[in-house]
């Protein structure tokens, strides 16, 4: 019997969590890479949506990027405290604009969550089972970032490190969490929401901050927004599902009117230009999510649909298909460590006194050019993070179970293990 497939949720891609696990420190060759990369372009279902894990990919290394070019932390004495180069630099604005990737992230996961239930409740899965297993994806990788930052922060207190560096690293380091208890509900509200029109939660958000900005109510109403405004992306993605955003004119209506909308809420309504918080700010676009911050997740919605073709066809290239594929398998890793690494580096780099890019004051081009050149040293933190934590993230997933006459039916998108798929880990 052959082996049957499903899409996988945020948290897993195309590969088995186990088949490319590195066991062996083997430094790989040109040719290999292109074997290993073209056999498993090979094992990929023939009907798998690529476009959908690159824009996945996109989404999270957007995410990382921009995290990493825009959280500064500096020394002043024995304490650290956050800044961010948009503050002096407003002109810095369009990095948060290009790396500010969370509606592509919650329109892909709609779109994976709303295909993923549809397909559970065809096996006759219950709404309980299919959430659990979806859930522990997601927090079972949870459990290790917390325990191993709850060590950390009463090692640094005994340590006799002041509270505000504590405070601001930690609070840092655990950022990342606040999407995913976002993303949590909303995949336990998907089947209510399968159907509902984006234009609802959109709703909502205008009438929000028409009464927060507007009519002087209450800042605490802003928090309203961050499931309804979370909520737009994400009930496109179910769109997207239902057929409704496969003709390129609604792509180019979500790009073209979210991009004038937005410009429209920047420079006449008052709203932030960047799409990320600005330590010192009056007002957040992200934290809550505001209007401005909503609109523009449209346009980049937009332009996410608008590039599936082109994805698709680049994703035929066996190393590009590989390369996204193992971002997918690794995402719950890389996005909540990610903070973790430049938190790690920055302390481990204070042994060495204030260097530039990575303790002094983001004020100035010197600081984003040294910055840039600790991006590299931030992405091997991150690794040794991976190879430490990647664990957890595979044992959110199930184990395949055995179907008919002994034949292995294959859960959300799981490869069989194989020689090309051996020889690709090593790769």
């Amino acid at each position: 019997m052959p082996e049957t497939t499903e899409v996988r949720p945020l948290t897993r891609g195309l590969l088995p969590t186990r088949g490319l696990l590195p066991t062996r420190h083997v430094l790989p060759t040109r040719p290999g890479i292109r074997r290993a990369a073209g056999r498993l372009d090979g094992l990929t279902p023939p009907d798998r949506d690529r476009a959908v894990d690159a824009l996945r990919a996109l989404a999270i290394l957007g995410v990382v990027l921009g995290h990493w070019l825009v959280t500064a932390l500096v020394a002043d004495g024995g304490t650290l405290r956050a800044a961010s180069p948009l503050g002096p630099m407003p002109w810095l604005a369009p990095v948060s604009w290009a790396f500010q990737t969370l509606a592509v992230f919650f329109m892909v996961g709609g779109h994976v969550a709303t295909k993923s239930h549809a397909s559970a409740r065809a096996r006759g899965v219950s709404y309980g089972g299919w959430l659990r297993a979806r859930l522990a994806r997601l927090f079972v990788p949870v459990a290790a970032m917390t325990g191993m930052w709850t060590v950390a922060t009463v090692c640094l207190l005994l340590g006799g490190a002041s509270f505000t560096t504590v405070h601001t690293v930690v609070k840092l380091a655990l950022s990342p969490l606040w999407f995913l208890l976002v993303f949590a509900a909303l995949t336990a509200v998907t089947p209510l929401v399968a159907r509902l029109n984006p234009l609802w939660p959109l709703a909502v958000v205008l009438h929000v901050d028409l009464v927060r900005f507007g009519l002087g109510g209450p800042s605490w109403l802003g928090w309203v927004n961050l499931a309804a405004g979370w909520l737009v992306p994400y009930t496109l993605g179910a769109a997207w599902t239902r057929g409704e955003l496969e003709r390129r004119r609604a792509g180019r209506l979500l790009c073209v009117g979210g991009a004038v909308a937005t410009a429209v809420l920047v420079a006449w309504a008052g709203y932030p230009a960047s799409m990320v918080g600005v330590p010192g700010a009056a007002v957040s676009n992200l934290n809550p999510p505001t209007l401005a911050a909503v609109t523009f997740g449209l346009a980049q919605c937009g332009a996410a649909l608008l590039l599936r073709d082109r994805l698709r066809r680049a994703m035929r290239q066996p190393v590009l298909w590989a390369a996204v594929a193992l971002v997918n398998l690794s995402a719950m890793t890389v996005f909540l460590w990610h903070q973790t690494a430049l938190m790690a580096t920055t302390a481990t780099g204070l042994s060495a006194g204030r260097l530039p890019g990575l303790h002094t004051v983001p004020d100035g081009l010197g600081w984003v050019a040294a910055r840039l050149l600790w991006l590299p040293v931030f992405a091997a933190v991150l690794a040794v993070c991976w190879a430490a934590f990647h664990g957890f993230e595979n044992q959110g997933g199930r184990r395949p179970r055995t179907g008919p006459a002994g034949s292995r039916v294959v859960r959300v998108g799981r490869l069989p293990e194989t020689s090309e798929l051996r020889e690709a880990r090593r790769a």
